[in-house]
């Protein structure tokens, strides 16, 4: 399964790159799902783990982690900004 996923803000900085095109392994089916496989990536992507109420989208919509992702989706995350 081909996704597209963007990464904003703070979590962009901290990752080092905006977004990222690859294939999904088998039995990643949901936002959540794929959270925690890009967090076991290991040292800068832990962050995904640590973000306090870190919001995701699909094909930008806001979805909780249960939230499907199908061949082909844009999910992003960004963690809460601040502005003025």
């Amino acid at each position: 399964m081909a996704l597209k996923v963007l990464y904003f803000a703070s979590l962009r900085e901290a990752l080092g790159t905006a977004a990222e095109s690859f294939q999904l392994p088998a039995g990643i089916a949901t936002v959540g799902a794929l959270r925690a496989h890009l967090e076991a990536r290991g040292d800068a992507w832990a962050a995904l783990g640590t973000t306090r109420n870190l919001r995701a989208a699909v094909n930008q919509r806001i979805v909780g982690p249960d939230a499907c992702v199908a061949d082909g989706d844009e999910v992003a995350f960004f963690p809460p900004v601040t502005g003025g």
